[in-house]
Formats: structure tokens, C-alpha cells, sequence
């Protein structure tokens, strides 16, 4: 996030888009609603289904999946029409704007109305509404990024936040609510196949030398790594032959899971270290038992950016290390020197190696954590980005065209599928199955659909029904409900047994290399 989740409260207006806030981020929900109803500020939301947030929305709309870059161009649009960009901000902090300014010049209401469904009055509307406030603030998920257009989503959605000067204030910003726990300190740490810790890229030299004397060898590799869905790629073609996964759960949560299995079934070799057997455990070749995130020391960092410090609260199963010792048992049996007296050992050589938490020690997130940047050890972190300037200097405007997802419905598969989640379970379900009282909640997948697609399909609410896509199929409870618009269908993927991800797209994004979950062709009949 660019912002603080305080400054949800500060904003004049909040636009979320691809974000089912309530169910999948219930604290930053409460922010938002909060912000509506004692401070009086105007919520834009858009979601293909009829979210519960939309209930305490100013404006909602229903933009058909895989046409965000539509509805966000013609936004931009109006608001250039209208005279109401930030010039000044433009002006002083951004190149590129008559790009930006000529490639949505094709985007007027009643074509944005064509590609989105959105009607064109609401369109003009929301874009009033975002540009009239003194700030706004975007807060977005994978209903944005999940897309062979994702990478291009995001650019736009910071197209739109620029036109109204709303980068570096206090209320504003574009921010991403990251999908689970500690997943922006993972890639803050390195996750990616194409970075060091601080997103310090492999390839570039000095990168690749400081951590070669810090680590106290040489010959590092220069290349990019391969994301999860090209690990699989790679391992159905022979050319990838082991894989170690560590609290991951792939054959549940990766898209075209019937590919997924073939590539897995042509591993030589599979370890898997998590807390439970997992569905992907169960195809191991190897199994590590790990400790859960209460019985072992160390820091996550949450979707604002805050450093925090994680305490062990309870005793682990006997016997069983700690993921890093794991790590470095394995490394000093392949013949490398790895070892720390502590996970504190480890967070000094991150902050040693990483200019961009350069600052920070166990010590100092000894209270409520510290934002990154923080560079050194009297700065007291960055709660909000690009306040003087860009991280570059100056913003630049990116023109987005619109393409549509890769995958679109036709007469074999007339329906739009698109996946999440529910309030009651996380992920792939690997705990929060195990709980009676949740699975009482929600205790089998089904298909949310809208009532005019059901009878036309001759289904009734309860039936079960099979869902096909070109990639598989699946068993699920039919749910008739006014969410869904006609035309679209939407599948929660917590289901192992029931894997929505048996029916999604593996096409991925170019640039981040992220599947397309959110958007494919289905048809549902009886089963």
C-alpha cells in the first residue's frame, strides 16, 4: 500500500475495485464502513457480484469480469472532459500525460457501457464523484490483479489516481490488500524469482555482489527464476525434476489443476514442509514437519508495509524446527556453511544487506512495528509513498489499451466464471477446514449463480450441478442468488474436492506472470 489503513478514514473518497472487503479483508472493511457512516465520505465500489459492501456504497456498479482497464479509461475520460485533473500536480510531478490523455480519448461512457456493462450515467457519475473530493483513495485485490492484464490494471488504476493528484497526500494513494498473512513481507524478502530482499533485482550486478559477500561465496546466478505456474510448465516438459514447497498447497490453489497434476506427477522428487498433510503433502515424496506461525520468533509485514515483530506464544510439537533451521540443516548437508544463532541473526543480515529496512532491529519494532522505507536507525519509517516526489523522480502517465481476457464465453461455454473466497474459510481451507464451527458456516463448494441462468439450465437452488470448463470439470451445490448479474457464475476455491481451480485458466499475465483466475468460459448443467 502506498497509504496507511488510517488514512482509509481521512479520505474523501474511497473507490475499492476487485476486493470483496468484508469477507476476504474484514478489519480494512470495518474502516471503510466506518468512514461512510460516522464520517460522512463517499464509497465507489466496484465488483462483478453484488458484494455486501455494496450495501454501504455511494455508487456501486457491476463491470462485466476482465474490463477493468475499460471502465477506468473511461473514467479518466470524463474527468479530462470535465476539467476537473489535478493540472497543477500533473504539471510539477508526472511525464507522459498527452500520451495518457490520447490513449483515452476512445473511451467515452457509451462505449466504456459496450465493453463493461457499467451504464454510461453511472460511469460519468463515479467519475464526478472520485475527482470532486480533495482526496481519494483506491483500495484494490485480486479482482484486479488475478488477469492476463493485471500488471495493466494496476498502471491504470494509478493513471486514475494521478489525473486527480492523488499520490503522496495524506487520504490517498493505490493500495493492493494483500490476499494472506506475510505475503508482502515475503516478497519484500525475496519471494519472486527475479529479486533480492528489497526488490533488488538478480540480474543487476551489484545486487548479485553484495549478496555474494554477505553470504560469503561467489557465482550466484544472474538469470530470473520461474514463477509457480512455470515451475509446472517446466515440470511437465522433464526440464524442472525436483520441487520444495514450503506452506504452499499448489493442487488446490494453482489454476488448470488437471495440468497442475500432470506437471507434478513428472517430478523425480517432492518435499513439502507444512504444518498439516496437505493435498499437496499427500503426493510427496518427502514430508518436513514445520511450527505454525504461534510457535516460533520472527517478523511479518503486513499490507501496509509495518515491519511487526512475532513472538512464539506456545510450545511447538517436540522435535520439530523451525522453518530456517530446516533451511540451513539442508544447506550444510549440500555442503554450505548456513547458520544463525537466532531468527533475530537472520533479521540483521536482511537489514545489513537491504538498504530500503537498513534501519530496523528487533529492538525498534518492539512497539507497533515501523513502516518501510526505513533507512536508517533515527528514521522513523515511511507510513505514505511518494510524499515530495516519486520513488523515480517524476509519475509516469503509462497508456493502457483495452484487450479483453483471454478467455471469453461462446456457445459451448456461455457462461463467465469467477473464483474467491468466503468470510468463513481461508485459502485452500488447510486450517480453517479443520474447524467444526466453520465448516458449519460453509461446508461444501457451490455455485453461486443468477436466478434466470439457473431455470434456464433447468436448475433449481440446492441442485447439485457439473461444471465444465475446456480444462475440467467439477461437482458443485447450486446457490441461486441476487448477487450474480446474468451471464456470470461466480465458484469459492477453498474446496479441495471441488476445486474451482480444476476449471480456470493458466494463461498468464506477461509481465507479473500471474494465471487468470478471475475470468473463464463455463457451462453449468445438471448433475
Amino acid at each position: 500500500m502506498t497509504n496507511p489503513i488510517s488514512d482509509i478514514e481521512k479520505a474523501d473518497v474511497i473507490l475499492v475495485a476487485g476486493s470483496n472487503t468484508t469477507e476476504t479483508h474484514p478489519v480494512i472493511s470495518s474502516a471503510i464502513k466506518r468512514a461512510v457512516k460516522f464520517g460522512g465520505k463517499q464509497l465507489i465500489v466496484l465488483d462483478p457480484r453484488k458484494i455486501t459492501l455494496k450495501q454501504h456504497a455511494t455508487l456501486s456498479m457491476s463491470p462485466n469480469p476482465g474490463s477493468d482497464i475499460a471502465w477506468i479509461n473511461g473514467m479518466i475520460r470524463v474527468i479530462l472532459d470535465e476539467g476537473l485533473e489535478a493540472k497543477e500536480y500533473i504539471a510539477e510531478r508526472t511525464e507522459g500525460f498527452d500520451a495518457l490523455r490520447e490513449a483515452v480519448a476512445p473511451f467515452t461512457p457509451d462505449y466504456v457501457e459496450e465493453l463493461t456493462g457499467i451504464p454510461a450515467e453511472k460511469l460519468i457519475r463515479a467519475a464526478l464523484l472520485y475527482a470532486g473530493g480533495e482526496s481519494g483513495t483506491i483500495l484494490y485485490c485480486m479482482g484486479i490483479t488475478q488477469h492476463t492484464k493485471g500488471t495493466d490494471n494496476v498502471k491504470a488504476l494509478a493513471n486514475l489516481a494521478m489525473v486527480c493528484g492523488n499520490l503522496g497526500i495524506e487520504g490517498g494513494g493505490v493500495n493492493p490488500l494483500r490476499g494472506q498473512n506475510n505475503v508482502q513481507g515475503a516478497c519484500d524478502m525475496g519471494g519472486l524469482p527475479d529479486v533480492y530482499s528489497g526488490y533488488r533485482k538478480v540480474h543487476e550486478e551489484a545486487h548479485a555482489l553484495t549478496m555474494e559477500k554477505a553470504w560469503g561465496t561467489q557465482g550466484l546466478s544472474r538469470k530470473t527464476g520461474l514463477t509457480a505456474t512455470e515451475m509446472v510448465d517446466e515440470a511437465l516438459k522433464g526440464a524442472l525434476k525436483a520441487l520444495y514447497i514450503i506452506g504452499e498447497n499448489p493442487l488446490v490453489s494453482e489454476a488448470d489443476l488437471n495440468h497442475t497434476e500432470k506437471g507434478f506427477n513428472n517430478l523425480e522428487f517432492l518435499v513439502v514442509q507444512d504444518i498439516f498433510m496437505t493435498e499437496t503433502a499427500q503426493a510427496a515424496d518427502v514430508v518436513l514437519p514445520a511450527l505454525c506461525f504461534a510457535e516460533k520468533e520472527g517478523t511479518f509485514t503486513n499490507t501496509e508495509r509495518r515491519v511487526q515483530r512475532v513472538r512464539k506464544a506456545v510450545d511447538g510439537p517436540e522435535g520439530v524446527p523451525t522453518d530456517w533451521e530446516i533451511t540451513c540443516e539442508i544447506a550444510r548437508r549440500m555442503g554450505a556453511d548456513m547458520s544463525y544463532d537466532s531468527s533475530e541473526a537472520i533479521f540483521d543480515e536482511i537489514t545489513a544487506v537491504t538498504p530500503t529496512l537498513a534501519g530496523l532491529s528487533y529492538k525498534r519494532l518492539e512497539g507497533d512495528g515501523i513502516p518501510w522505507p526505513c533507512p536508517t536507525a533515527d528514521h522513523p519509517g515511511t507510513p505514505r509513498l511518494h510524499v515530495d516526489q516519486f520513488a523515480k523522480g517524476k509519475g509516469t502517465f503509462f497508456p493502457i489499451a483495452f484487450t479483453p481476457a483471454a478467455e471469453t464465453p461462446d456457445a459451448d461455454y456461455p457462461l463467465t466464471l469467477t473464483t474467491g473466497r468466503v468470510l468463513y474459510h481461508y485459502h485452500t481451507g488447510t486450517m480453517t477446514r479443520k474447524s467444526d464451527g466453520l465448516n458449519q458456516q460453509v461446508s461444501e463448494c457451490f455455485v453461486e449463480m443468477n436466478r434466470e441462468d439457473a431455470l434456464e439450465k433447468d436448475l433449481a437452488h440446492g441442485d447439485m450441478a457439473t461444471i465444465f470448463s475446456r480444462r475440467g470439470k467439477i461437482k458443485a451445490r447450486v446457490n441461486i442468488s441476487g448477487k450474480m448479474d446474468r451471464g456470470t457464475v461466480f465458484i469459492p476455491f477453498h474446496f479441495a474436492e471441488a476445486a474451482a481451480n480444476r476449471l480456470t485458466n493458466a494463461k498468464l499475465d506477461p509481465v507479473s506472470k500471474i494465471p487468470e483466475f478471475k475470468v473463464c468460459a463455463v457451462t453449468v448443467v445438471k448433475a
